[in-house]
């Protein structure tokens, strides 16, 4: 992830690309824009960290398993908030639904997928301190 000092609560932070072809969107963005893909092992999956030249401008997985039937591939943008758990209760209360409750990722932080009142789907991140 970018830089400790870029984590301002209400400000992008992230953004992810969930994919059925790895290969296949791998060679679309680096064919069209130039990027190239880190492999980040994780116990489950590979998450590749996509570069743009030496900045780090999001991530990318294959979405594999009974989970993600049904889900389309999909960009997911992350707004790093600054108290994960209690933005999410005053989501809910502003009329939020909850698609994926706080989890923590190791290293990373804390994270939630949420739909807004209109139904669009946002991931909001506590990340760690670096």
């Amino acid at each position: 992830m970018a830089d400790e000092t870029q984590f301002v609560h209400g400000v992008v932070c992230w953004s992810e690309l969930a994919v059925r072809d790895i290969a296949r969107a791998q060679k679309f963005y680096a064919d069209a824009l130039g990027w190239r893909f880190d492999a980040m092992p994780m116990p489950d999956m590979t998450y590749w960290i996509i570069m743009s030249g030496e900045a780090r401008v999001g991530g990318m997985f294959e979405m594999a398993g009974p989970q993600f039937e049904g889900v389309p591939e999909h960009w997911l943008t992350y707004i790093a908030v600054d108290d994960i758990d209690a933005r999410l209760r005053k989501a809910v209360d502003a009329g939020a639904k909850i698609c994926k409750d706080a989890f923590d990722i190791p290293g990373v932080g804390r994270m939630a997928v949420l739909a807004e009142p209109g139904g669009a789907v946002v991931a909001w991140m506590t990340p760690k301190p670096m």
